[in-house]
């Protein structure tokens, strides 16, 4: 059966590309992020009695993940993606149907004359322009289980990794990207498998190029550039 569902809103965020997106929400709590609805569902009824809610699920659309047909297993990047998975035992992006589903913090509800009601939010770990599908409100008595177990991820490491950055190379950005990008870097945007002191990655953030190095734990920001 063909199931036809509309994109009601996509999200903006200082994220343009993958390499850097939290692996999952919540992950990096500084990172700001604007639901701006399609011109259909600009309706402020729609939003009525959202901000008495603390965090909202996000059903959105994978488009930066589409492949022909699927696979059965998938290889999770922080097992070193070099194991195999079952792809509904995991959140990879490549799925029968490339859904995706994120908590993040209701931040606010504006009006703006343009763009007509924008959901302001943080914790997001979407790519800049993803298409929302849905939105509902977090319900703390029904969706978080006391008894909930993470299965094999429990183990992985999660320590945030220590970053040095000098406060100049900073300069072109706002306090609240300041510290989104922060939190974007303590998580490790590398993939697992990759653990050369020497490379040195980009990372593209708010308009800019961030270029570091991560050492015994420690992430170098060397030039924050245009």
């Amino acid at each position: 059966m063909d199931i036809t569902m509309h994109t009601i809103a996509h999200i903006r965020t200082d994220l343009p590309e993958k390499f850097g997106v939290p692996r999952q929400s919540g992950l990096v709590p500084q990172l700001q992020g604007t639901i701006v609805f399609e011109p259909d569902y600009r309706n402020p009824d729609a939003l009525r009695g959202l901000e008495s809610f603390s965090h909202l699920w996000l059903i959105f659309r994978f488009h930066r993940a589409e492949r022909e047909g699927w696979s059965p297993t998938v290889r999770p990047p922080r097992l070193g993606g070099n194991r195999r998975m079952g792809v509904f035992a995991t959140r990879s992006p490549f799925r029968p149907n490339n859904l995706g589903l994120s908590c993040v913090k209701l931040e606010g509800v504006s009006r703006d004359e343009k763009l007509g009601p924008v959901i302001r939010v943080s914790g997001a770990d979407l790519v800049d322009g993803t298409p929302i599908l849905d939105i509902k409100p977090y319900l703390p008595y029904a969706d978080c289980p006391r008894d909930a177990t993470g299965g094999f991820t429990d183990p992985l490491e999660t320590e945030p990794l220590e970053v040095e950055c000098d406060e100049a190379l900073l300069a072109g950005l706002e306090a609240p990207q300041r510290a989104g990008l922060m939190g974007v870097l303590a998580c490790d945007p590398r993939p697992r498998y990759q653990e050369d002191p020497e490379r040195v990655y980009g990372l593209a953030f708010a308009g800019k190029n961030v270029k570091f190095t991560v050492r015994d734990r420690v992430l170098t920001v060397l030039a924050v550039e245009e």
